[in-house]
């Protein structure tokens, strides 16, 4: 298969992997495909020691403009059920225990919204249109946009969203909590590799703990949370890398961490 018929791209800068969806004919439309190949690709770096952060983009026109409409038209109810449509491999990422940065740029519509809601971090180029469009083809968010959305904006953004269509722009989107940081479009990799690359060099059992914990968070109530939180924490004196954390921060010197 040649680069331009692989549906994702996938590279290594240091401890940072890049994955980047490649459909760009489709304004990188979310298929089968496509979403088997992402899954695969964020487990194996996950699975890689090698890797501390993962970046997941698209191109200057769309992040990914939604679900493949034209694979999906004639679907019926057996069809999606047998196949266990979305369920099969769009929630790989909920796998991932590694941080996951979205780079968005152009359209982030329907399923490429949800996607990004699904990463960890949202760093949204100035040029970057956020929407759920699918109650215009009489369908629902289904890959957790009905979900995720009221947890990162509220209920009633999410149902304004999620009930007109209407598409959020970038600095709408970053004050209604759904974005992480906006820049211009020509920063925009340039700040999620170096967000990456940040998180990437700090202990990685910590940083794993750290999203452990925020997904708790935001899943269970303060109290189950609270003490899932204490236990990580205490968890963190059993490793080399917080003793050479604090050496380091007494000695007043960068420290070395081992990722162990």
């Amino acid at each position: 298969m040649s680069q331009l018929e692989r549906p994702i791209l996938t590279a290594t800068h240091g401890r940072v992997a890049l994955i980047t969806l490649n459909r760009p004919a489709q304004m990188n439309a979310l298929n089968d495909a496509l979403m088997s190949a992402l899954g695969e690709a964020l487990l194996a770096f996950d699975r890689d020691e090698g890797i501390g952060a993962i970046v997941v983009t698209g191109n200057d026109k769309a992040f990914a403009a939604g679900a493949d409409i034209a694979a999906m038209a004639d679907w019926t109810y057996q069809d999606v059920v047998r196949d266990q449509f979305v369920t099969r491999n769009w929630e790989t990422i909920r796998q991932v225990r590694k941080p996951v940065i979205a780079a968005v740029a152009g359209f982030a519509l329907g399923g490429g919204c949800e996607l990004a809601l699904a990463c960890d971090i949202v760093i949204a180029a100035e040029s970057a249109r956020f929407g759920l469009p699918e109650v215009k083809l009489a369908v629902l968010p289904g890959a957790g946009g009905t979900q995720r959305l009221p947890r990162a904006i509220g209920k009633a953004k999410a149902m304004d969203l999620c009930l007109t269509g209407r598409m959020l722009d970038a600095h709408e989107a970053e004050r209604d909590g759904l974005v992480s940081r906006v820049v211009t479009p020509e920063r925009l990799m340039d700040e999620a590799m170096a967000v990456a690359t940040t998180i990437a060099g700090f202990s990685l059992p910590a940083v794993m703990s750290i999203k452990a914990c925020v997904n708790r968070a935001w899943e269970s109530s303060l109290a189950e949370g609270i003490g899932f939180e204490r236990r990580e924490l205490y968890a963190r004196f059993a490793t080399d890398d917080a003793r050479e954390g604090m050496h380091a921060f007494l000695g007043k010197r960068k420290p070395v961490f081992q990722h162990r």
